[in-house]
């Protein structure tokens, strides 16, 4: 099972999801989604987001998956980009239209400079593991 975090909070925040949900099922096939949640923004000041989690069978290679997720930011008018951090090595958060993170990728585990699986959110972010939860429920 493949499990995607997607996280907006510009604009129609509601209608951003949706968006990102369709170019998804799209690229990726049929999706099941957990509720919506909303957050507080995390490592900067800025509007509540929007969080989904949706889950999905599949065989993707990692950097196959990465490029398909980062294909449907930019589609929605995020620009392309890598993550930056600050003199201290602290990640530099902004406002984004969709942010799309693969949490979970039929158990595989890797950590490179692009790319990290899980996701590190999955353990540090509560509303994460229980978007996961949520969503596992509909899977079984």
């Amino acid at each position: 099972m493949i499990y995607l975090l997607l996280g907006t909070d510009m604009g129609d925040r509601e209608a951003n999801l949706s968006r990102a949900r369709e170019l998804l099922a799209k690229e990726l096939g049929k999706l099941k989604c957990s509720q919506v949640m909303e957050t507080e923004a995390i490592g900067f000041e800025g509007p509540a987001f929007l969080n989904q989690v949706v889950a999905f069978d599949g065989d993707f290679e990692p950097y196959d998956l990465l490029r398909r997720c980062q294909a449907v930011e930019v589609a929605m008018g995020r620009p392309a980009h890598k993550a930056r951090y600050d003199a201290d090595g602290r990640r530099v958060y902004e406002p984004r239209i969709i942010d799309v993170d693969i949490l979970h990728l039929n158990g595989i585990v890797m950590d490179e400079p692009e790319l990290t699986i899980p996701h590190p959110q999955v353990f540090s972010r509560p509303f994460v593991q229980a978007l996961m939860q949520l969503v596992h429920k509909k899977t079984e």
